[in-house]
């Protein structure tokens, strides 16, 4: 074992399915959304990261931060803070590369962009294409293009034959949307990573992904968007109560309700302590009051719906 992780708090793992190895996924991993732009800043985080225990990081192509990372990750490793094997890095194929023959060529340019021979996972990040080489975030309705989710499936089944990831899946996927992929699939998706939270928790896609061998992977668990108003988990009252009766946190409630959803999630803070804080949820539980609690939250998601006729069929009206 590398030099330090003694001292690293130990997450705990779940195997995924269809992997090329028994493969393990970390339950907590380090995540990096847009604005994770500061190469200083990240290469800081990410070491202090993997001094705490993180051994998961998740980016994306569309995310800006995979050259970032990739020297984060490096340093780390040269340092002797983390070996290779040690390490799970999930990146995901952006919309203008999910056409078939551009697939490969897209997880070879991560591969070169985060300075490794392989990634641990590798996702399609939506269930849409669009027009190749026009990248637009938000996504442009008029650059929409019809998805060919057999023959993109395909390419990423021959990622995996080709050693460039141990594991492949899907981002955004409804039930429906995984009924479909199913349908054309050889090898099944191994993970999908979707919003979840307590205010949106997601029972009809846990189910439908506990009973196919599908490992759901949360990203906003603590619930952040304050521009589109107030953050009904961070700011909850009733949350407020079930954290101050455990001497936790609001936060620490909220991954340990996933934890005990038997799902993964990705957090995302550059704050040393917070970071320290979201891995001590492993020592103790939530109550089967808390849990009932809980499961009056309304439920709403962060990611509004699509407005757009073009778009209605993004989430399949799916609670």
């Amino acid at each position: 074992m590398a030099a330090a992780a003694a001292a690293a708090i130990e997450i705990p793992t779940k195997v995924l399915p269809n992997s090329t190895c028994e493969l393990r996924v970390p339950v907590i991993g380090m995540g990096s959304a847009p604005d994770f732009t500061c190469k200083k800043d990240t290469k800081e985080a990410i070491i202090e990261a993997i001094k705490q225990g993180y051994r998961h990081f998740d980016t994306a192509a569309a995310y800006g931060s995979e050259t970032a990372l990739g020297e984060a990750l490096k340093e780390a490793r040269d340092l002797g803070l983390v070996t290779r094997e040690e390490l799970f890095v999930t990146s995901k194929l952006w919309v203008t590369e999910n056409h078939p023959h551009l697939v490969i060529p897209a997880l070879r340019k991560s591969l070169e962009t985060l300075q490794l021979e392989y990634l641990d996972l590798y996702l399609i990040h939506w269930p849409l294409s669009s027009q190749p080489g026009k990248f637009s975030f938000p996504i442009q309705v008029e650059d929409l293009l019809p998805f060919d989710v057999k023959g993109v499936w395909e390419s990423m089944e021959e990622c995996l034959k080709l050693g460039l990831t141990k594991a492949i899946g899907v981002s955004n996927f409804s039930v429906k949307k995984l009924q479909n992929l199913l349908s054309v699939a050889t090898i099944r998706p191994a993970v999908n990573q979707v919003e979840m939270n307590l205010a949106w928790q997601q029972k009809k896609l846990r189910e439908f992904c506990t009973a196919n061998g599908i490992v759901l992977t949360a990203f906003s668990p603590l619930r952040k968007g304050a521009s589109r108003g107030p953050n009904e988990v961070m700011e909850n009252d009733m949350l407020k109560g079930i954290a101050e009766a455990h001497g936790k946190s609001i936060a620490q409630v909220s991954l340990r309700w996933l934890y005990e959803q038997g799902v993964t999630f990705v957090a995302k803070s550059y704050d040393k302590e917070r970071m320290n804080q979201n891995l001590q949820i492993f020592d103790w539980e939530l109550t089967t009051e808390d849990h009932q609690k809980i499961d009056q939250i309304k439920q709403n998601r962060l990611i509004p719906g699509p407005t757009k006729p073009q778009l209605n069929d993004l989430w399949d009206d799916e609670l």
